[in-house]
């Protein structure tokens, strides 16, 4: 991939410390995100459920959904769409690359 990383885009960390199927919290200002591994690459949403604002980050990963850990619902991790009940509400989602081994998401435009 061609990275072209600016202002717009946050380091997060090393690509190595998130495995595959899992997901990792990262903090930017009064913001929380979660970063995600799966067999399609990297994915960042919202880092909080929109039913009940529980930190995502908690939650189980299986393939590409990530499960909330307070009431089970489901969101789609590439589209952030809510996928079964209690969530009705989608996250929004934010590019991210990998450069040199690092992760980067653009949470700005």
């Amino acid at each position: 991939m061609n990275a072209i990383i600016g202002e717009s885009w946050q380091k997060v960390g090393p690509a190595e410390e998130i495995d595959e199927e899992d997901v990792m919290r990262f903090d930017f200002g009064e913001k929380t995100f979660a970063v995600y591994h799966t067999e399609e690459g990297f994915f960042a949403t919202d880092g909080l459920c929109t039913h009940e604002d529980q930190h995502l980050s908690e939650g189980l990963v299986m393939d590409d959904l990530i499960e909330c850990p307070l009431h089970q619902g489901l969101f789609h991790i590439p589209t952030g769409e809510a996928r079964s009940a209690p969530v009705c509400i989608d996250l929004q989602t934010y590019p991210v690359q990998v450069v040199e081994g690092e992760i980067y998401i653009r949470i700005r435009d």
